[in-house]
């Protein structure tokens, strides 16, 4: 069996990264740097208001646009940047490292703690994801931090169940047999042999998993149970706009092309990732 980090070492020896890790990575490199430098970016304050420029139509001046406070379109897109990626972050890298730990020892141990982790996973399915955070956050009270504890109490079961199939294949193969005769503990087996080979699946699924954080924190945002005004987000923002779409659609329609492009960006890397990653048997 070859080795995740074998395959990666291989592949970027011959540099044949693939086109849409190329493409992605460019997108997702300018959303990091326009979230960690928006004041670069920006010509304006985002939370300053001009009321001699109220749902300004885009010009020279508001390239996208005034909202109806008179707020610079472009300003706040780009400040909003800063929140939607630290949502696509904080909001996966918990369930990936919890699903990811529970999923290896679920996969490894089986028996009765895979049969009571199948009822779980069962449970979960059953519901809409995005129903199960709306209810969680709506219990806990609005805000990122509400968001982030919601979505960590679901979202952890897809990286385990993923990671618990791939451990369940890669045990019963020959090197984790020898590394059993020859004395190995189950955590070395595990997390030295088993799991550098079976978390590809996993890792794959988490590039696409920060889009979808995205796509959630927005949604979020809009119904007024995420990032909360005057903050600029994207969800925010298109709420605030949702009111003025026959008179000043750029309000909405400028933050959700940014949604869609980053998105794209994570979706891209995803898929150039999983060409880069796979293991060829």
């Amino acid at each position: 069996m070859i080795s995740l980090a074998t395959t990666t070492r291989t592949v970027l020896r011959g540099r044949k990264l693939p086109r849409s890790l190329i493409g992605g990575g460019l997108i997702l490199v300018i959303s990091l740097v326009m979230a960690i430098w928006p004041t670069l970016f920006a010509p304006y304050d985002p939370n300053l208001f001009d009321y001699n420029a109220l749902l300004a139509p885009p010009s020279w001046d508001h390239p996208f646009g005034t909202d109806s406070f008179g707020r610079d379109v472009l300003s706040r897109v780009i400040h909003a940047y800063t929140i939607d990626m630290q949502i696509a972050i904080f909001a996966t890298v918990g369930p990936f490292v919890i699903g990811t730990l529970v999923g290896a020892f679920i996969g490894y141990v089986g028996g009765f703690w895979e049969a009571l982790f199948g009822r779980l996973v069962d449970a979960t399915v059953t519901f809409p994801f995005l129903v199960l955070v709306i209810a969680i956050v709506s219990v806990l009270g609005p805000g990122l931090g509400n968001m982030y504890v919601a979505v960590g109490i679901v979202g952890w079961v897809f990286y385990a169940r993923l990671v618990a199939s791939e451990i369940k294949v890669q045990k019963r193969l020959d090197y984790a047999d020898a590394g059993r005769v020859m004395g190995y503990t189950p955590m070395r087996i595990v997390f030295r042999h088993l799991l550098p080979n079976a978390i590809t699946p996993a890792i794959v699924y988490w590039m696409t998993d920060m889009a979808l954080a995205i796509l959630l924190g927005s949604s979020l945002g809009y119904l007024g149970l995420g990032a909360q005004p005057p903050a600029a987000e994207w969800g925010v923002q298109i709420a605030d706009g949702k009111n003025f779409m026959n008179t000043a659609w750029w309000i909405s329609v400028f933050p959700g092309v940014a949604i869609v492009l980053t998105g794209l960006g994570f979706s891209l890397a995803g898929d150039g990732v999983a060409e880069l990653l796979r293991v060829r048997r």
